[in-house]
């Protein structure tokens, strides 16, 4: 039988895993999932994610890649499948597409989100970011509309990383509130690593009167992230949509 490529549509609580790619000697989401896979393949499977998350970070929404020469049933596949995996992974869909779409490569746009509580909640207390002193959502909606006309952010980007370049088109980016809760959305082409903790924990300054637009401007022109502040904590942040060309599904 041909090799047939297919999209998984997953999610996952990144509280005990250190992010989603494999790594040796650490719990990985990727690890789980591939562990899963080739029980239901009852072959050696392997998947190639959208993107990467950090330690901690979760994803409401994510899609990786793998090929099979099995013809699968998508409502058969998704059950079983989620019946091997643990209770923090769920898959939602099984999508076949063509045999050249790359789950990384053809995503157009990702989206996160980042939640801030207000008030102590032990339910949200790996889901969210405590912050006691209300910040000013109008002051960081301000700063947050410099991003949009901004392409390079390596002042927001963890050093030492391994890209070619640092230039990212942001679509949106801004805050509101619901009831106790701030939540920061923002959409861009692709992300630097740690780029969104990095920029939260900037405009929640912003926020809080440690620092005005003109400031925040000033260290995206400096390209040095000593400059920015220090990156928001992982358990508020989720990756929660990725976009594709509809024409990559079969």
């Amino acid at each position: 039988m041909e090799i047939q490529r297919y999209f998984i549509e997953f999610a996952y609580r990144g509280t005990h895993y250190h992010g989603w790619q494999f790594q040796k000697n650490a719990h990985s989401v990727q690890a789980e999932m591939e562990k899963a896979l080739s029980v239901i393949l009852k072959q050696p499977s392997y998947l190639t994610g959208s993107g990467r998350t950090d330690t901690g970070v979760h994803a409401s929404q994510q899609f990786a890649h793998f090929d099979t020469d099995l013809n699968l049933d998508q409502e058969d596949f998704v059950k079983r499948i989620n019946g091997v995996l643990p209770k923090d992974i769920a898959v939602y869909s099984l999508l076949k597409v063509k045999n050249d779409a790359h789950a990384r490569f053809d995503a157009r746009w990702r989206s996160y989100l980042y939640r801030i509580t207000l008030r102590k909640d032990p339910f949200e207390e790996e889901s969210a970011w405590l912050v006691y002193h209300k910040p000013c959502i109008d002051k960081m909606n301000e700063a947050a509309k410099l991003l949009l006309d901004h392409e390079d952010f390596q002042c927001f980007s963890k050093v030492h990383t391994d890209v070619n370049h640092f230039n990212c088109k942001i679509k949106e980016a801004y805050w509101e509130q619901n009831d106790h809760q701030l939540l920061f959305h923002i959409t861009a082409n692709r992300f630097l690593r740690g780029m969104v903790r990095a920029i939260v924990g900037t405009l929640v300054h912003v926020g809080l009167g440690r620092l005005d637009c003109g400031q925040f401007q000033e260290i995206l022109d400096s390209k040095d992230r000593s400059q920015a502040k220090s990156a928001s904590p992982a358990q508020g942040l989720y990756l929660c949509r990725v976009v594709y060309h509809e024409d990559i599904f079969i």
